[in-house]
């Protein structure tokens, strides 16, 4: 007898995997009517992006791209752009290939008959330029001359660029990145699992091949469980955040039914299923380290911008598919301003610090104490106030907060060796003056994360101990994956159309640039010898239909 359910599953996950994969052919015959807004139509724009260097030539990847076009056209200008680079990869270099990079730069750019002098400089960082050694490098052109440097971009190179026809194809990508998004815009596959509004689906943009993620948040479903101010928070949230170790969000739209938020794709599954579903229970220890130091980047990174995450557990950290980890489902963040505090209860239980458990104010040592708990179940395969499913012990709710207000972790576990025990005892403080990461301290500085170069770590450059098969799905059959029931009874108001008005926003600056460049859409759009056609979008307009796969 045939199994219809592992048949649906099997024909879902081979167009998954088969459109990971990509079509050329088919996406050339996609990319046949697309075209820039033409430039008369981007002068609203102009004075919209506003003047900031470091937005417009540093963070948002056209005009970066687009800002070092215009520097390479004069060699002063290429010379200052080309000096940070090379500071940029010193910084990251390691042992002998660290000191050669100081030299070459001493002799490159700091001699004054060097053909890539750096005569954009002037006054003491001029001189301290010239006069700078191997043993005072680092403070010299990390501080006064990278400053002078940057500083020089930002006035005439930079007046320049936005006078230049360079600055006018930045502003066509602007007007094109502000085109309206909505299903028709993606094609839709496999459900990869669901949270509490409603399913996660994978998804993949038409015109350029990227693969997403796409959160559905049931609009009826939101209203009825009054969830519709922590979905738009979430979403503003997640547009703020800019970091490798945070999934994303690259569109906001939304359809008739759902609030859908577009985020990355992370298809090599979730720590939690990587600690009970993936031969014995636990992860190795250099992957533990390895996907921790990610973690706490990315943690730190929303502390600096005052929101606390307070849903750490292994279930919310995502691997992609070269094996690097973030942070996912912000829905429960919040933002609190320098100096506030709140008693809200929020997280699970398990991994709930004490602070939350006792209606004591709170700010991000909650985070830190969640940490702690996701490092030793990483390393148990169960959680500290729990303990071992082997012993068969049903714990109730009540009993693992009774523990984790007055109990001590007991580290029985065979691989719990003293660094990881102590980062887990110091992550557990009952008092948040004495706990890891609440006390000015930087947890990065843990003898623990010895073996972590962290600027290294940020840029990419680490491998990672383990990498996920390119032929599995590391998620559960779509069988297995319960589908919500109707909501019924729920009508909407003008309150509630204007919620979702505010919501759906469209493409987010910096992914969706990104997408553009990875996916070879902006050579092509840019390309002075292609034949454009005015249709732009229209001819996907006229389509009325919507491919599920």
């Amino acid at each position: 007898m045939c199994d219809m359910s592992a048949l649906d599953n099997l024909v879902a996950n081979t167009a998954y995997l088969k459109a990971q994969g990509g079509d050329e052919k088919e996406l050339r015959k996609r990319r046949q009517s697309l075209a820039l807004p033409k430039p008369e139509k981007c002068e609203t724009i102009r004075a919209s992006v506003g003047q900031d260097f470091e937005s417009l030539c540093e963070l948002q990847p056209i005009g970066k791209k687009l800002f070092r076009q215009h520097l390479n056209e004069t060699p002063e200008y290429a010379v200052a752009a080309e000096f940070l680079d090379e500071l940029n990869d010193w910084e990251l270099a390691e042992g002998a290939a660290k000191d050669k990079a100081c030299t070459n730069i001493i002799n490159q750019f700091c001699k004054e008959g060097s053909k890539s002098f750096l005569s954009c400089l002037t006054g003491e960082a001029l001189e301290k330029c010239k006069a700078v050694t191997e043993k005072d490098f680092e403070v010299v052109m990390t501080g006064k001359v990278k400053e002078a440097v940057r500083e020089f971009l930002k006035g005439k190179p930079f007046t320049e660029y936005t006078l230049s026809p360079l600055f006018d194809k930045f502003l066509q990508w602007k007007e094109y990145e502000k085109q309206p998004i909505t299903e028709k815009y993606f094609y839709e596959f496999r459900t990869l699992g669901k949270g509490g509004f409603g399913e996660v689906c994978a998804v993949q943009v038409r015109n350029t091949g990227q693969m997403y993620a796409c959160k559905k948040l049931c609009k009826k479903r939101l209203k009825k469980k009054q969830g519709e101010k922590m979905a738009l928070l979430e979403k503003k949230i997640l547009e703020k955040v800019n970091s490798p170790f945070i999934v994303s969000l690259a569109y906001a739209y939304e359809t008739k039914s759902h609030l859908c938020l577009v985020m990355t794709l992370m298809n090599g599954g979730d720590l939690k299923y990587h600690i009970y579903n993936i031969g014995e229970k636990g992860i190795e220890m250099d992957r533990i380290v390895y996907y921790t130091a990610q973690i706490t980047t990315g943690m730190l990174h929303l502390h600096a911008m005052d929101i606390v995450y307070r849903d750490m557990k292994p279930e919310n950290v995502l691997l992609d598919s070269q094996g690097q980890c973030r942070l996912s489902d912000l829905g429960l963040a919040i933002e609190l301003p320098a100096g506030k505090t709140t008693t809200q209860k929020a997280g699970t239980g398990a991994y709930m610090a004490p602070e939350i458990l006792t209606d004591t104010p709170y700010r991000t040592s909650v985070d830190w104490w969640s940490l702690g708990v996701s490092i030793y179940e990483m390393v148990a395969g169960y959680t500290p106030f729990k303990g071992p499913d082997g012993k068969k012990e049903k714990v109730d709710k009540d009993e693992i907060k009774r523990r984790i207000i007055n109990e001590e972790p007991v580290f029985e576990h065979k691989n719990f060796d003293p660094l990881t025990t102590d980062i887990i005892l110091q992550f557990l403080k009952k008092k948040v003056d004495e706990r890891l990461g609440c006390k000015g301290d930087d947890p990065r500085k843990h003898e623990w994360f010895k073996s972590i170069n962290f600027p290294r770590l940020e840029a990419g450059l680490i491998p990672p101990p383990w990498l996920p098969k390119p032929n599995v799905v590391y998620a559960k059959d779509t069988g297995d994956i319960a589908e919500f029931s109707d909501v019924k009874g729920i009508e909407f108001n003008d309150k509630d159309e204007k919620l979702f008005k505010e919501f759906s926003t469209g493409a987010v600056s910096i992914p969706w640039q990104k997408e553009m460049i990875d996916t070879g859409l902006f050579d092509e759009l840019n390309d002075p010898h292609r034949k454009e056609s005015s249709a732009g979008l229209d001819q996907e307009k006229k389509s009325g239909t919507c491919t599920l796969l």
